[in-house]
């Protein structure tokens, strides 16, 4: 039983580690600021990232993504991908990247496998291998060590323990030649792709040149936070438009405070972005460009949370696909719930009331 540290309210869906109800944060987030702000401190210390985005007068600036770090001699930025070294940013290379890859046969679980090319008949055949599930087929499925969000709710959290090394040993060309005859799209996500962004560019291209030579379709999808710079994102979305792959945003909160009590980081990029994203849906109707997902964290990414995202998503076209996810106790959010059934048909009902016509329930097994 979680306690609310300013109106000393109890229940199972206030977080112990956040110490604050939802109703506070969004009402009074300016007087549990500070106080949210020393958890993330504390939760990062853990991992030996950097405690808040570096602003070091006389530092090397980073510009990727919406933390705008300015790093000093000899650290790192608060990725933990970026270091200054004698006044040059190493980890930036686009030729060396920190991650994991592996094959995942297709259809996927994937956020946006219900209506995207792998796993339904959109697309096909420009794009897709197959008139339903590709079968057969298998993504490259590549997940980058490194965030630019500090997520206290974090599903893959275990790569903060790899993310120190400041460059990795795989380049973009083999990468690249990972991809074979079966592969029929790559998925860049983690952590997440924007740190490492430049890297996941150039193997994208170089894939696709190769790909081209024999005339065989390969997407290029994305799972994102949203927070790299307006450039990289339009590089990412010509990569996906022309490829029949897709951008998928994770929209983690829409009130600004709370998506800082949850991440660390504002929201305000993430936002513009998926606006600026949306322009493009236009160019290309089938397969879907962009998606937008939703973890429904127990007490904190609840019904009045969905409906104000799912009304600014319709408010720029109401036929993009949002798939909202059951959420499960992990990380620093360890001791919440279980997302309720009835909750999650609430915020479903919510995302339907505000005008979206392509929304789903994702994760319906472990729901309460």
């Amino acid at each position: 039983m979680g306690l609310c540290k300013r109106c000393n309210r109890q229940s199972d869906s206030i977080s112990s580690v956040i110490g604050v109800c939802a109703d506070c944060i969004r009402s009074h987030f300016l007087s549990v600021k500070e106080h949210v702000e020393t958890v993330h401190r504390r939760t990062r210390r853990r991992f030996g990232l950097p405690e808040i985005p570096p602003r070091a007068e006389g530092g090397v600036s980073c510009g990727i993504c919406v933390n705008s770090c300015v790093i000093p001699e000899g650290e790192r930025g608060y990725c933990g991908v970026r270091i200054n070294r004698e006044g040059r940013l190493l980890g930036i290379t686009p030729n060396s990247g920190l991650l994991d890859s592996y094959y995942d046969s297709l259809p996927t679980n994937c956020v946006a496998s219900w209506a995207c090319p792998a796993g339904s008949s959109s697309g096909y055949p420009v794009f897709s291998y197959a008139e339903g599930p590709e079968y057969g087929y298998k993504n490259l499925a590549v997940f980058f060590n490194a965030c630019s969000f500090n997520c206290l709710g974090c599903q893959n959290w275990h790569f903060r323990d790899k993310s120190e090394a400041v460059v990795g040993d795989v380049s973009a060309r083999a990468l690249a030649d990972r991809v074979d005859g079966r592969t029929s799209c790559i998925c860049f996500f983690g952590g997440d792709p924007t740190p490492q962004l430049p890297y996941a560019v150039e193997v994208s291209r170089l894939s696709l040149a190769k790909l081209a030579e024999n005339k065989r379709a390969l997407r290029i999808c994305w799972e994102t936070n949203g927070s790299m710079n307006e450039g990289l994102l339009k590089q990412m979305l010509v990569l996906s438009l022309g490829s029949g792959g897709c951008v998928k945003f994770d929209l983690k909160a829409w009130d600004e405070g709370l998506h800082i009590t949850l991440t660390g980081i504002t929201n305000r990029r993430t936002l513009k972005n998926f606006e600026t994203a949306s322009l493009y849906c236009a160019k290309r109707k089938t397969p879907p460009l962009l998606y937008a997902s939703t973890l429904l964290v127990p007490g904190y990414v609840d019904e009045k949370e969905v409906s104000s995202i799912a009304r600014f998503i319709s408010s720029l076209d109401p036929h993009i696909p949002y798939s909202l996810l059951a959420f499960a106790p992990n990380f620093y959010l360890h001791d919440l719930p279980y997302t309720s059934k009835s909750d999650a048909e609430a915020c479903l009902d919510a995302a339907k009331t505000a005008g979206l016509t392509n929304v789903r329930l994702g994760n319906t097994s472990i729901l309460q």
